[in-house]
């Protein structure tokens, strides 16, 4: 039989015991802070990048407390708009759509400028790419009058960009036989099953769509080049000329000149600046894992992505960051 002293001893070292767990069970445990990305497409650029960004923060999230997500969009002036309303917390956008939101211009100017989006840093370069069958005979912009051609969904970069260099042109939609609508991951079958001639889009090379286009049938890729499109490249900040490389497609031996801009992560002031120091840091401190990711990321250089296309004042929290590490003043 235990003592009378024991027993007290023991009562209270149960007591003690279960006041901690009763304080532990009680005490709220910090809480998770949920982030949404913006993308495009499952098969495109963008949901890789934001699966990628992702997949750095969340290893880390018991940490920090973020856990992050990516969403299938309808593409940049989709995520431009939709985070505008707090719908999303974060983007991946094209530059010049980037551009557009925060001056309130082109397909923005009924919103309004921007004043809360902010950049965090650029990415890959984005690509003008037109594919065609190859049995259609089309081999130069000349070449697309009167032919089917898929230009992207509404509320997708490729779409908006479509129709500036259709203008830039000097056309309009009739001067097509029939222009679709279709999102990027049903460009591809669409044009070998002879839905559609020819489609464009505008991502980092070398993107998924066309490469299936181009295993599953002969394909063209066509020249954008010319004095209109060099007019129109040297009008705005954002866009530059690219080479799409011979041999990245099949088929596809020679370089093939277009235009591009760079796609950007973008966010808004009402995210907190912690919450965007962490994110940056997840990607940076990591940089040699992201570029890995896609084999358009195999070129990227820290130094330019602070720089290149980031129209909109950058988040203090990325700002945080680059001064740290120095890529920044």
């Amino acid at each position: 039989m235990l003592s009378t002293g024991i027993l007290k001893s023991r009562i209270q070292t149960g007591l003690a015991a279960f006041g901690a767990a009763a304080l532990l069970a009680g005490a709220p445990a910090k809480a998770e802070e949920f982030l949404t990305i913006g993308t495009g497409g499952v098969t495109g650029i963008y949901y890789a990048v934001g699966g990628g960004i992702c997949r750095l923060v969340n290893q880390k999230r018991k940490e920090h407390g973020i856990r992050c997500s990516v969403e299938s969009t309808g593409g940049s002036v989709y995520n431009l708009r939709t985070m505008r309303e707090g719908e999303l917390e974060m983007g991946i956008v094209q530059s010049d759509w980037q551009f557009h939101a925060l001056n309130g211009t082109s397909l923005f100017e009924d919103d309004g400028p921007d004043a809360e989006l902010r950049s965090l840093f650029s990415l890959h370069p984005d690509t003008v790419i037109i594919a065609a069958r190859k049995d259609t005979g089309i081999e130069s912009l000349d070449d697309l009058g009167g032919r089917t051609i898929n230009l992207g969904n509404p509320g997708s970069g490729t779409r908006g960009t479509a129709e500036v260099l259709v203008d830039a042109l000097g056309w309009d939609m009739d001067h097509f036989g029939l222009v679709t609508e279709m999102k990027s991951a049903e460009q591809s079958s669409a044009l070998c099953d002879n839905t559609i001639e020819a489609f464009l889009m505008v991502a980092g090379n070398p993107v998924a769509n066309v490469l299936e286009a181009a295993t599953t049938c002969d394909i063209n890729i066509i020249p954008v080049e010319g004095d209109a499109v060099q007019t129109l490249v040297e009008s705005k900040p954002y866009y530059g000329n690219v080479t799409i490389p011979g041999g990245l497609y099949r088929g596809v031996d020679a370089d093939v000149p277009s235009f591009g801009l760079p796609s950007t992560f973008v966010t808004s002031t009402n995210v907190p600046e912690e919450t965007v120091y962490v994110m940056v840091k997840a990607v940076f401190d990591n940089f040699d894992t992201f570029k890995t990711f896609h084999p358009a990321f195999a070129n990227l250089k820290k130094e330019e992505m602070v720089v290149n296309g980031l129209s909109a004042p950058m988040h203090p929290g990325a700002e945080r960051y680059f001064r740290e590490v120095g890529l920044i003043n």
